[in-house]
C-alpha cells in the first residue's frame, strides 16, 4: 500500500505556491518569501513534478493558477494557517512578557512594516515579535496587536490611526510619457485604471471626491491581489490609486509619478489595534512607541 506522506510537499513549496498565485510571477514570490528566484523556481517545479502536473500556467501576464493548482493553494493556505495557530499556541507557554504575537495584512508588511521593523528589531532584540497574516473567524488564539484597513475601529478593540487616507494616482514615468500628462479629470479618465475589486480605492470614488461622479474612466484592468497591482503600475500597465504611505520610496525616487497630484482623501486607513480584554505589557508598548513613532515621521 502506498502511504499519502510519501507524496506530500514540504512547507517551503507550499509557502512558494502561495507567494507566486498572490504575486504573480517567481521574481515577485522571492522578494516576500526570502528567498532567490532561482530557489523559487526550483521549489516550483519540484512541487509540479511531485503532483505530475502544472499548478500554474505561464502567460505574458503572469502565472495563472491551473484547476489543479488552484485545489492545492487552498488546501496550502489551510496547512499553513494550521501551522502559524501551532506557533502561535507554543507560543503562549513560553513565560514572560518579551513575545509579541502580531497579525500583519501582506501589503501593509511587504510594503511598510517590515523594510521598517529591522531597526525594532536591532534596538530590542530581547522582543520575539511574531507574524501571521491568517486570520479566520474559528481561529482560536488572540493576535496582541492587528493591522487592519478600515474606516473605524472595531467593537471590542482600541486602534491608533497610522496613515492611508491620502491615496494618490500613480503610474510609471512611461505611462505618461505614453498617454500624456493630464491636466484635468476629464483627460485622467481617457487612461487605464489598475484596480483591485475587494479593495476600496477605485475610480469611482476619486470621481465622486471631485464632484464628477458620472465621469467613467476609460478602461479598467482588475487583478486579484492587490500587490499585482501595484507591480502593474510600476511596469507601466496603467493607473492606480494607493495610499500615499505605501508607496513612499517609489515616489521619492521617481518610479511612480502622480500628475499633478491627483488623488482624494479616503474614509479607509491603515490602523494598529488591540483587544479591549487584554492589558498591554512593557513590550507592547515598546513597540507600540516605536510604530507610532514611525507613522508620525510619515504622517499624511
Amino acid at each position: 500500500m502506498v502511504s499519502g506522506r510519501q507524496h506530500l510537499p514540504s512547507m517551503t513549496a507550499l509557502q512558494v505556491l502561495l507567494a507566486v498565485a498572490e504575486r504573480g510571477s517567481t521574481s515577485a514570490a522571492a522578494e516576500s518569501t526570502s528567498l532567490s528566484q532561482s530557489a523559487v523556481s526550483k521549489q516550483l517545479l519540484a512541487l509540479e513534478d511531485l503532483i505530475g502536473s502544472p499548478v500554474f500556467t505561464r502567460t505574458p501576464r503572469g502565472m495563472i493558477p491551473t484547476e489543479i493548482g488552484l485545489i492545492y493553494i487552498e488546501h496550502a493556505r489551510t496547512a499553513l494557517k494550521a501551522m502559524e495557530d501551532a506557533a502561535l499556541r507554543v507560543a503562549r507557554l513560553k513565560p514572560g512578557p518579551s513575545v509579541l504575537r502580531l497579525q500583519v495584512l501582506p501589503i501593509f508588511g511587504d510594503r511598510w512594516l517590515l523594510p521598517r521593523f529591522v531597526q525594532f528589531a536591532e534596538q530590542h532584540p530581547e522582543i520575539d515579535v511574531q507574524f501571521t497574516t491568517f486570520v479566520s473567524p474559528t481561529q482560536s488564539e488572540t493576535a496582541d496587536g492587528i493591522f487592519r484597513f478600515l474606516i473605524a475601529p472595531n467593537k471590542g478593540e482600541t486602534a491608533q490611526y497610522l496613515f492611508g487616507h491620502e491615496v494618490l494616482i500613480v503610474s510609471a514615468p512611461s505611462y505618461w510619457q505614453k498617454n500624456g500628462i493630464p491636466g484635468t479629470i476629464d483627460e485622467l479618465a481617457e487612461g487605464v485604471m489598475l484596480e483591485h475589486p475587494q479593495t476600496p480605492l477605485h475610480w469611482q470614488h476619486f470621481a465622486e471626491s471631485h464632484g464628477k461622479p458620472d465621469i467613467a474612466v476609460h478602461h479598467i484592468t482588475r487583478f486579484g491581489y492587490y500587490t499585482m497591482v501595484i507591480r502593474a503600475a510600476l511596469a507601466g500597465q496603467g493607473m492606480a490609486l494607493i495610499p500615499r504611505g505605501l508607496i513612499l520610496d517609489e515616489l521619492e525616487t521617481g518610479r511612480l509619478i502622480s500628475p499633478n497630484g491627483f488623488g482624494y482623501r479616503s474614509e479607509y486607513g491603515y490602523w494598529f489595534a488591540k483587544p479591549e480584554d487584554i492589558s498591554p505589557g512593557a513590550s507592547m508598548r515598546t513597540f507600540e512607541a516605536w510604530l507610532m513613532g514611525q507613522a508620525e515621521s510619515m504622517r499624511d
